[in-house]
């Protein structure tokens, strides 16, 4: 279900993401292809937060739209 939710979403998560963490690159995040596992996976290593950091921060953008 969640990764149906990024994959309807996913245009506009993708902005989000990258008006709040500028560091992150459209290469970056389009090879996440919008799945949330390797989604979460690439922004806790790349933003150094926990999973359960990256889960609720994905969770809260997506309650945003």
């Amino acid at each position: 279900m969640d990764d149906d939710r990024i994959t309807g979403t996913w245009t506009e998560l993708k902005g989000r993401l990258r008006e709040t963490y500028g560091e992150l690159t459209d290469d970056e995040l389009e090879e996440t292809k919008g799945e949330r596992q390797k989604l979460e996976g690439m922004l806790q290593q790349r933003l150094g937060k926990t999973k359960d950091e990256v889960r609720q921060t994905v969770d809260r953008m997506l309650d945003g739209i």
